[in-house]
């Protein structure tokens, strides 16, 4: 019938009988290739609600594209606007969507589809091919913003773990971020390895799982990363806010942030900075009582002849 009449297929059968099909592809080894085939899902390059198989996702790929990938997401929104993507629309990679704990563990357990691997887009060392490189795009879109050179994103870097220790396992440069400032990146999806956490914690009995140190990655171009590094010796105790700022941001478009009410200090710690900041840099406004002297002051000035002429001049016509 997905031969035959995909869209009944796609909008009767599949819609009723998916997750037993996602079952069988975790736990019937024997018959996974042939079940993996009747899978369908949205992708970066479908249009919203649109499914596409594997099958159809492999016929648009390049023939040097080794690998599928995969976002784990709450929905198609997040997953558009999700930090992962920037680096494969630079590329024009098209992304496999995934919104629901089952779907992440399915790519996990195939593996593997026609010859290519499956990997999540949150994995590091990413290799894409060639794409536009950052300072060129930047020219494109006329935003050329401050960055920092490879000597001061490697001390940046080494900065930020240090700053970090007990949350950060490694921090480097990456050139897969456009518009985000960093990342934070591993061979299995965020959700996936929440999910693991979640399993660790109830088999062995605890209230809670620490969350395991993370691989940063840093985009030098980004203004945040630049304005960081500009502060962070003559204000350090700003820049360590603006370092675990950035580090929790990770964590939420990783989907691993526990509880995001404990950024709610810090955060109020950095407006009150903003505030503090914009209203030094506010014009001062002399009182209204020196306006007014200043206007009757005015007015007491003589007029000149000419000016007396004009308006009596004025006067009689």
């Amino acid at each position: 019938m997905s031969k035959k009449d995909p869209a009944k297929y796609k909008g009767e059968f599949y819609r009723e009988y998916a997750y037993f099909l996602k079952e069988g592809v975790c736990q019937d080894y024997e018959f996974q290739d042939q079940l993996s085939k009747l899978l369908y899902f949205e992708t970066s390059k479908t249009m919203n609600g649109e499914l596409s198989s594997l099958e159809d996702y492999l016929s648009r790929c390049t023939p040097e594209q080794k690998e599928i990938y995969y976002l784990c997401a709450p929905s198609r929104e997040l997953a558009m606007e999700s930090p992962y993507l920037e680096a494969f629309e630079k590329a024009g990679r098209e992304v496999i969507f995934v919104f629901t704990p089952i779907d992440d563990f399915v790519m996990a357990n195939l593996k593997k589809f026609e010859g290519r691997d499956i990997v999540t887009a949150e994995k590091s060392d990413l290799d894409l091919g060639e794409t536009k490189d950052s300072d060129e795009e930047a020219k494109e879109s006329g935003n050329v913003t401050e960055k920092l050179t490879n000597e001061e994103a490697a001390d940046f870097c080494k900065w930020f773990q240090n700053t970090l220790p007990d949350k950060v396992m490694s921090c480097k440069a990456t050139t897969r971020l456009s518009s985000s400032p960093a990342v934070v990146t591993n061979n299995e999806s965020g959700a996936m390895r929440r999910m693991m956490r979640m399993v660790d914690t109830v088999e062995a009995g605890l209230d809670s799982n620490p969350l395991q140190k993370q691989q940063v990655e840093i985009n030098p171009n980004h203004p945040i990363i630049a304005g960081i590094n500009a502060i962070r010796e003559k204000e350090p105790t700003l820049a360590k806010v603006c370092a675990e700022q950035i580090y929790d941001n990770c964590l939420v478009a990783a989907g691993l942030l526990d509880d995001g009410r404990s950024m709610l200090p810090r955060l109020n710690d950095i407006l009150l900075s903003v505030v503090k900041g914009a209203s030094r840099d506010l014009p001062i406004s002399p009182p209204a009582e020196e306006v007014e002297t200043h206007t009757e002051q005015i007015d007491d000035i003589p007029a000149t002849p000419q000016a007396e002429e004009k308006e009596t001049s004025t006067t009689e016509k």
